[in-house]
């Protein structure tokens, strides 16, 4: 029996979900799905610019698992931009961390939206 995933820890959900060439005829096969855990892991990585270990940390799994992920994330992104595709993010096997106890400084989730004080 093969073991069960773990739960990746989420900051921050995509405000939008949908990317692609405008004014395309979209066909099922042009469509490449994201999963909530793959944008989390280029949101850490490339846009707040975290290494693997601190985004394995924040994310509660192992370094092995961000690469993998994350380089699934880079190939399905190339994929829509090289060759048109469609890309939604959506599923995943992911967990919401709690606005009142969330600890993962890089992603301030609802701290600006709710207008809380950000000192650490």
């Amino acid at each position: 029996m093969p073991r069960p995933k773990k739960m990746r820890r989420v900051c921050n959900l995509p405000r939008f979900n949908e990317f692609g060439p405008i004014n395309s005829v979209i066909e099922e096969n042009d469509i490449i799905y994201l999963t909530i855990e793959e944008y989390e892991v280029i949101r850490l990585m490339d846009l707040e610019g975290l290494e693997q270990e601190k985004c394995a940390e924040i994310m509660k799994v192992a370094r092995s698992t961000i690469q993998r992920m994350y380089n699934d994330a880079k190939k399905k992104v190339a994929d829509s931009l090289v060759n048109g595709k469609i890309i939604k993010i959506e599923g995943g096997n992911y967990i919401l961390c709690d606005d009142n106890i969330c600890e993962c400084k890089p992603c301030f989730r609802g701290r600006h939206r709710h207008g809380r004080n950000n000192n650490f």
